[in-house]
């Protein structure tokens, strides 16, 4: 069936660069014009409206996007005895386990973390509070007993030699992952539906998703591809599991997405060169040298494309190194071939500038995250608590990039921050750094024509031509224009051809 739609603008991001209407076939476009509009089966009058390509988010957690979303809302709290109040009221209501996630201490007055003696005045049932960058949890009694936290690394102690409640590493995937698996498939189907129709309601058309099996098992990854055809938004599937065979039997032609080669900044479990400015600490990386080099030769040589997760300047680095480990057994055919997989680096936060030129001459692509700097990047804030004003000004080096022909894509990281990419434009526009700012048009391009390179569908998606899939949102206020765009959302939003999301 062929539909029109006829908006007052049709921003095409090719050339023409504008339109007034768009003609499509089924599940693609066949015209963007102006004038006369052609027959169809079907139009939909989009007056005053302004059409633009669909959003693509680069890096999402659907999962934990739909728990965040049905939650305790943790992220409001502003002190810790607010927190356990949070959890206190939803115990309430007599839950069997709680897992919640979105705390970040950095913004909290003191910023002092609850001891697990006051999770433990909450009563027996288990709980697990998840920091905001996913790396670090709170857990009582209850929870590390249960899951079996206890006998993993990453359990924090106080001077006593008692457990603090503070998880990360291990101890932390350990005790969400037992949270994760305790969920029935029918829960979990609906908890990815729920993310994925929220995307949708964002003009968001296409997503990332950023499978953890230590997190979430494996079981989390099968139902979302048992059901991937008939979610809202079309889903590129990234796990985090370096057995090769397990991840080419799903059918993938990618692997890793957020495999972790360090943690996060907030939870000092990022691998950085100097030490942390408030604690002293460097981090740590997680994976051995040859081990990783063991695997990105592996899987390029499977045809896969291979993404991981690297924060701090050091874990960069050990990719970096890693990668050119692998390059030099290359001869030049295959460097071609290696060029083209566009094999990916999640966030990058910490590169140096001859970090991002090396990455640059190895033609890896950057997935980065515009809202952590809106969230943790202003003068006072995360990055600066944690690494001082000298480092602190120095992250997440957006333009620099582009600047430098690196293939870049944007994403939220949701739950860590909203998934919402009209947040994402306007962090691009106010970054703490006013020489790595963008236009909007610059900032639109790279969540859509961006983050389609990233995933190798530039030939289906991020711009509105003929062939390409009908991918697009309407909004009554232009995109391109509005003076800020963050409660701008789409008054109708088609992934694929389909009507997914109206009001």
């Amino acid at each position: 069936m062929r539909s029109l739609y006829r908006a007052t603008r049709v921003h095409t991001l090719s050339h023409p660069t504008e339109g007034e209407w768009l003609l499509i076939d089924g599940r693609h476009i066949e015209r963007v014009g102006s004038g006369e509009p052609p027959a169809a089966d079907r139009t939909v009058d989009l007056p005053g409206c302004t059409i633009i390509p669909g959003f693509i988010d680069s890096h999402v957690h659907l999962t934990g996007t739909g728990l965040a979303g049905v939650g305790i809302p943790i992220d409001t709290a502003r002190h810790a005895e607010e927190l356990l109040g949070l959890v206190a009221e939803e115990l309430t209501h007599g839950p069997t386990k709680i897992l919640a996630h979105g705390f970040d201490e950095s913004d909290w007055q003191p910023r002092t973390l609850p001891t697990m003696a006051e999770l433990d005045e909450l009563g027996e049932t288990p709980i697990v509070l998840v920091r905001a960058d996913g790396h670090l949890s709170l857990a009582n009694s209850a929870a590390i007993e249960r899951s079996g936290a206890l006998q993993h690394d990453g359990i924090e102690r106080d001077q006593s030699g008692n457990p603090s409640g503070v998880l990360r590493r291990d101890a932390n995937s350990r005790v969400q992952r037992w949270f994760h698996e305790t969920l029935t498939e029918h829960e979990i189907r609906e908890l990815q539906l729920q993310a994925a129709s929220l995307a949708a309601g964002r003009g968001i058309t296409c997503v990332h998703e950023m499978a953890i099996p230590a997190w979430r098992g494996r079981r989390d990854i099968e139902v979302l591809l048992e059901q991937r055809m008939q979610l809202p938004v079309d889903v590129v599937p990234y796990v985090a599991d370096m057995d090769i065979p397990y991840v080419m039997g799903l059918g993938l032609e990618t692997i890793g997405g957020d495999l972790s080669v360090d943690g996060s900044l907030g939870a000092r479990t990022a691998a950085i060169g100097e030490p942390y400015t408030d604690d002293g600490s460097t981090g740590s990386l997680y994976l051995d040298s040859d081990e990783l080099a063991e695997f990105f030769h592996n899987a390029h040589l499977a045809g896969l494309q291979v993404a991981v997760h690297a924060i701090g300047d050091a874990a960069i680095e050990q990719t970096l190194v890693v990668w050119e480990r692998v390059y030099r057994t290359l001869d030049s055919r295959g460097r071609r071939h290696f060029r083209a997989r566009r094999h990916r680096i999640e966030h990058f936060e910490m590169a140096a500038p001859q970090q991002v030129e090396r990455a640059a001459g190895l033609g890896l692509a950057i997935s980065v995250q515009p809202a952590f700097d809106a969230e943790w990047g202003h003068p006072g804030a995360m990055y600066e608590q944690r690494l001082g004003e000298r480092r602190a000004v120095a992250m997440n080096p957006f333009a620099t990039l582009l600047a430098r022909g690196i293939e870049v894509g944007a994403g939220s990281d949701s739950p860590v921050t909203p998934l919402d990419p009209m947040y994402g434009l306007w962090a691009l526009e106010n970054h703490h750094d006013p020489a790595q700012r963008m236009s909007r048009e610059h900032a639109i391009r790279l969540f859509t024509v961006g983050s389609a390179r990233l995933a190798r569908l530039d030939e289906k998606k991020g711009r509105l031509e003929p062939g390409m899939q009908a991918d697009f949102a309407a909004y009554e206020a232009d995109p391109f224009v509005v003076l800020d765009p963050r409660e701008l959302r789409p008054v109708l939003t088609v992934s694929r051809g389909r009507d997914v999301s109206a009001r």
